[in-house]
């Protein structure tokens, strides 16, 4: 039996590679609307965050998502992020 290899993507924050399902996607739909993706199979453009206040926080201090998708995000995206990573 041949053993599959698991996903794996970049933090763009911190820029530690994970397994896919360690990491929260962020993507840019094709609607140009940017939303948190729980599936990981949205459409679009998707960038990926580690799931730590620490990520989060870097990446907003760097606007790091505002470069990887070209466009301004609005605080209330930043504290959807914050809600799927303490799950409330």
């Amino acid at each position: 039996m041949v053993d599959k290899k698991k996903p794996a993507r970049t933090c763009v924050a911190c820029g530690i590679k994970k397994e896919k399902k360690d990491l929260l996607r962020i993507v840019r739909t094709l609607e140009g609307n940017i939303e948190t993706d729980l599936t990981g199979k949205k459409n679009g453009r998707g960038a990926y965050i580690c799931k730590s206040e620490e990520c989060l926080n870097k990446a907003i201090k760097t606007k790091k998502l505002q470069r990887v998708f070209e466009k301004d995000i609005n605080l209330e995206l930043y504290e959807s992020i914050r809600g799927v990573i303490f799950g409330k």
